[in-house]
């Protein structure tokens, strides 16, 4: 299935794009998962194993951050439209609502001097008082702040924190037992990067402000295995449930498929990116260690992609962004060119 996709993947390998990548994809009646390469270059090379684990960077905003918004608005404890002061009371702007933060069109300049030096109090404090810039509402820029300020606004909610939310609500029911901030083996998982102060990253968040902010991040923090995306993704096919366990409902699903961005015309979803081909929308979302899922929510499949492409540094990051984008269209063309043939098979089948 999917042998030009393969190819590609194996090409990049090859290429040395990426160290190795463990991928998989979801059709209406198959679900087939794939390792090839490496899981480590440096110090030595290491083969990828079936479940390794991964740090899945921003994919942490769909899997964790989105869902569990979702979850809390179908219960009507929370609006895409409520300002984000409401919530947030030293929140410094009035304009801005959760859905400028879903979308990326908040305008909020994410600039933190010494971020790095700040102890997580201080990085909460600074991110609160951020100020809103010229392109509030007018273009999506894509941060991580607006899903770190989603992420205090679900702890606030909830009273507690957004790793205790997410098993609870997200992990323990779809039974994604590798999925967490805190990874039980750090030598299971793939590493990153090769960092000047912290070493080779191994087991602990790429991510700076994830690293500060612990499992208190709304942006970045989860590592995943590709079984418990590939799970996570089936859900998300399944309109909203999975294995008799309702995560979400099946209107609040659908409803993802079209533009949330104030004035309708952005091409973003709640939390997701939307990807058009044609006439077609799906959900789309990458993570800058090199991950990423894409959906077809009507025809129920997946691709889900899992690559450390930060290891052992992150100096290709402008091939891989490229080779990435490529890939994808890849997927798209072979998917697209797999179901005119079943549906000729089908009309002749029928004649």
């Amino acid at each position: 299935m999917y042998p030009k996709t393969k190819k590609m993947i194996q090409q990049l390998i090859e290429d040395e794009v990426i160290p190795g990548a463990s991928f998989g994809f979801i059709t209406t009646n198959e679900r087939l998962e794939y390792h090839a390469g490496s899981a480590t270059i440096l110090p030595k090379r290491e083969a990828i194993k079936e479940n390794q684990v991964y740090d899945i960077a921003s994919l942490t905003k769909v899997i964790l951050t989105t869902t569990i918004f979702l979850q809390l608005w179908q219960e009507e404890k929370i609006d895409p439209d409520d300002k984000v002061s409401r919530y947030l009371t030293d929140f410094t702007d009035q304009k801005v609502t959760l859905r400028h933060l879903l979308t990326h069109t908040s305008g909020i300049e994410g600039y933190i001097s010494n971020r790095n030096t700040l102890s997580a109090s201080e990085l909460r404090e600074a991110i609160l008082h951020l100020p809103v810039g010229k392109l509030f509402e007018k273009e999506v820029r894509y941060t991580d702040i607006g899903f770190i300020l989603l992420g205090f606004i679900i702890e606030a909610i909830e009273k507690d924190s957004l790793d205790n939310v997410f098993t609870g609500r997200i992990s323990g029911p779809l039974n994604l037992t590798d999925s967490s901030y805190h990874p039980r083996d750090k030598q299971a998982c793939a590493p990153t990067e090769m960092d000047p102060k912290r070493g080779m990253i191994r087991g602990d968040v790429h991510d700076p402000k994830a690293y500060i902010l612990g499992n208190h991040c709304g942006s970045a923090g989860l590592f995943a295995t590709l079984t418990d995306c590939l799970t996570f993704s089936q859900m998300m096919l399944n309109r909203g449930e999975l294995n008799r366990k309702r995560i979400l409902n099946e209107k609040t699903v659908l409803s993802l498929l079209k533009d949330w961005t104030p004035n309708g015309k952005l091409n973003r979803s709640l939390g997701w990116d939307i990807k058009t081909k044609g006439s077609k929308n799906y959900l789309f979302h990458t993570g800058f260690t090199g991950t990423f899922i894409i959906l077809d929510i009507l025809q129920k499949t997946a691709f889900v992609f899992l690559s450390n492409r930060v290891h052992p540094t992150n100096d290709n990051k402008s091939d891989y962004l490229n080779q990435r984008d490529r890939l994808v269209d890849c997927y798209l063309a072979e998917k697209e060119t797999m179901k005119n043939q079943i549906d000729f098979r089908r009309s002749k089948s029928d004649e």
